[in-house]
């Protein structure tokens, strides 16, 4: 297993993709911190983990907020003693046509989205640059490539994110941290399986592979990225969107 003893964080791990990413980096061999807001549904990706044999601890946190950010990375390495892998998944929605938008939506989606990443990664940084090593990988969107009408603020926000992801790739790359983003395209999760028939049979059709993306296929990406066999990739999008854009 190539990821045998490294200790990962995994942001917004309850569910869907980021419980997909948690469990992935498990059966490679990492113990994972379990990080989410609401720590009650990460029960259950905590018990997935320890099912394969591998540390877990469910951790409550805002990644919106740096007090709870920087309180749970001293507490890992307090407790685990390093940060190996550092995955920021967690992220929020607020959809509406821009004129409609209320600024409180805006603010909640790049606070969560941008800041929370902005957050997690400053955490990380001192103590993989200590151990002169390190993974961070940042989990963007296709829209974050090609817009997405209605998404204005989510597609800012991630655009933002790769953005962010090249720059502190570039500032990092000398102390061996790479820094990789990874770009869904829709992923049949709790958010789009709650679209009407015909909106999914529309996307379906710009697809070419011609089905949504599993969480697992995310997973497999991020996997990869966090792995040793990645060393020499940084600063880079890794798009898993079925080639509905191509870049």
């Amino acid at each position: 297993m190539s990821l045998e003893g490294k200790v990962a964080i995994v942001t917004g791990a309850a569910q869907g993709i980021g419980r997909a990413i948690a469990e992935v980096l498990a059966r490679d061999g990492a113990d994972i911190v379990v990080a989410d807001l609401d720590p009650g549904r990460s029960q259950e990706t905590v018990a997935a983990i320890t099912k394969l044999g591998r540390r877990a601890v469910n951790v409550k946190v805002n990644v919106a907020e740096w007090n709870d950010v920087k309180n749970m990375t001293d507490q890992v390495l307090k407790d685990w003693g390093k940060i190996d892998i550092l995955v920021n998944n967690a992220g929020v929605t607020r959809d509406g046509l821009l004129v409609r938008m209320k600024e409180e939506d805006w603010n909640l989606v790049l606070q969560v989205n941008l800041h929370g990443t902005f957050h997690c990664t400053k955490a990380v940084l001192q103590p993989m640059t200590k151990q002169r090593s390190g993974r961070i990988v940042n989990i963007a969107s296709i829209v974050g490539a090609m817009g997405n009408a209605g998404q204005a603020n989510y597609a800012a926000s991630k655009a933002a994110v790769i953005g962010f992801t090249k720059s502190v790739a570039r500032e990092y790359a000398s102390r061996m941290v790479t820094v990789n983003a990874v770009a869904p395209g829709f992923v049949d999760t709790a958010m789009t399986q709650g679209l009407q028939q015909e909106v999914r049979d529309a996307l379906l059709k710009q697809i070419p592979l011609g089905r949504l993306g599993q969480p697992g296929d995310v997973a497999e990406a991020v996997r990869f990225l966090a792995s040793e066999e990645a060393g020499y990739i940084t600063g880079q999008v890794l798009h898993v969107n079925g080639g509905m854009l191509m870049v």
